[in-house]
């Protein structure tokens, strides 16, 4: 680009050089080959087009604990971390690693922002006397007249934590200072597996954590490791102890949900569930209701069963968790669809969404799990500061947290989209913030449509779209972004 001077002269040629590029991108010949990317190799999706399943691909997220805030949807996953052998093959995850938390958000349940990673273990964690952050689940309560959000988690499965933040996306600190859930807790001690909590916060303010799982010898019918508390009004605390629960063929991942005015406890089944006569299936979500969110519980039936029926035979641990937004029910679940897509094998998962039906008489239909996810609830508002990490699908980029900023890193090649971007009347220009060594192409509705923009180091260009449109953002050389918005 032209240095910048203090002479009236550069200013001029500045102008007329902006102006002349206008002009040109406002020129309705998409035919022309200058109106086209240049020559590059574009990078490969990991999803297929059009698909909303997974959330997102630019790295891994299992276990999608979702709370619902402010008219968006939080997801909060364990950090899935490739490990390698001594040949640089992948391994088998062994869950070890983790010791961060990944959270995106979305209102549209297609567009998903990426938040980064928390990091929670370890001597860098937030709270350094844990050694693993699996599991994830989050609430939010008024207390004393402020909104507070707990996003709880296990320490591998020995114990459960807390910490707490004024915002869903933090900064998070460790108010608590220690485990909440321990083994010394009363009825606690012969949970074979104390992990995978689910918080519920009550119409009347109270909260509510489930937890537990594993199959004691010979009790696969009836494990007997799952528990229900009632919290403390800090949400810190418990207030009374843990109750058992009636859980046929428990595993693990626990649920807790009000829908309507019946509780709904949801949950995994094990793996030895062959011969039962309530017609549930191996590794699969079952759900059960209550009048009382302590129970007991009755079992009503399997809502989801396990992923491999639904996606390449990909079998394996089922986690979930359940959401309502505009009136909707949604279901989260992960499966290996990116690790299939980078020809792994190792049980490294992603996040996905389906809807759950209701009947008339409250029973919730089984849910079959598509690629195709949910459609696009609203469109996208691109008046607003959008962040560069809000997308509905990517290739060949990286989302990380800097100087407390998340940044959308690439280079030559990397793109990604958003889909159902609404230009009302008609759009003037796009402005971006980030630091870009080549210039950024946008597109509309596909990468081999004609070039609608182009922004280079001055962070701004002319777009003029109308109505609704996909939006793709394409890399020409290292780049990295912070957000955009449409004048």
């Amino acid at each position: 680009m032209y240095p910048s001077h203090a002479n009236g002269r550069c200013s001029a040629i500045r102008r007329i050089l902006r102006v002349s590029l206008c002009l040109f991108l406002m020129m309705p010949n998409p035919a022309h080959t200058e109106n086209a990317l240049p020559e590059m190799k574009l990078q490969k999706s990991l999803k297929g087009a059009g698909d909303g399943n997974p959330l997102y691909t630019q790295r891994f997220g299992a276990d999608p604990g979702v709370m619902k805030y402010d008219g968006r949807v939080y997801v909060y996953m364990t950090d899935d971390i490739p490990e390698y052998d001594s040949t640089g093959s992948i391994k088998e995850n062994s869950y070890s690693l983790i010791q961060c938390i990944s959270c995106i958000s979305s209102e549209d349940l297609v567009n998903w922002t990426d938040h980064g990673k928390i990091p929670v273990a370890e001597d860098r964690g937030i709270a350094k006397w844990a050694s693993n952050s699996w599991a994830p689940c989050a609430a939010h309560k008024t207390i004393n007249g402020k909104e507070k959000f707990f996003l709880y988690f296990c320490n591998g499965g020995n114990g459960i934590g807390v910490l707490t933040a004024d915002s869903p996306v933090g900064p998070w600190q460790d108010e608590l200072g220690r485990l909440l859930i321990t083994r010394n807790t009363p009825n606690c001690s012969n949970v074979l597996w104390l992990f995978d909590p689910a918080v519920m916060v009550d119409d009347d303010g109270t909260g509510y954590l489930a937890f537990g799982g594993g199959v004691p010898k010979g009790k696969q019918a009836a494990p007997g490791t799952g528990r229900i508390v009632r919290l403390g009004k800090d949400m810190l605390s418990l207030d009374g102890k843990p109750v058992t629960l009636d859980v046929p063929y428990l595993f693990e991942d626990s649920g807790i949900n009000k829908i309507g005015d019946r509780y709904v406890y949801s949950y995994c089944s094990n793996w030895q569930t062959d011969g039962n006569d309530l017609g549930l299936t191996n590794g699969s979500i079952q759900y059960m209701t209550s009048e009382s969110p302590l129970g007991p519980y009755e079992y009503q039936g399997e809502l989801f069963s396990n992923q491999g029926n639904f996606f390449f035979d990909l079998y394996g641990n089922n986690h979930h968790s359940i959401v309502s937004l505009d009136d909707r029910w949604f279901l989260f679940y992960h499966c290996r669809t990116v690790e299939r897509a980078l020809g792994w094998s190792g049980n490294y998962r992603s996040p996905h969404v389906n809807e759950i039906l209701i009947n008339a008489d409250g029973s919730l239909q089984s849910v079959t799990g598509t690629l195709a996810g949910v459609e696009q609830l609203k469109p996208l508002d691109p008046y607003r500061v959008v962040p560069a990490s809000t997308m509905s699908d990517q290739a060949g980029l990286e989302v990380v947290s800097k100087e407390g900023m998340v940044l959308v890193t690439g280079d030559s090649g990397s793109w990604w989209k958003v889909s159902g971007v609404d230009f009302g009347d008609g759009s003037k220009g796009i402005t971006v913030t980030g630091t870009m060594q080549a210039p950024v192409y946008v597109l509309a509705d596909s990468l081999s449509s004609p070039v609608s923009a182009i922004i280079t180091d001055e962070a701004e260009a002319v777009l003029s779209l109308t109505g609704i449109h996909d939006l793709y953002f394409v890399l020409s050389g290292p780049t990295d972004m912070v957000s955009w918005q449409v004048q």
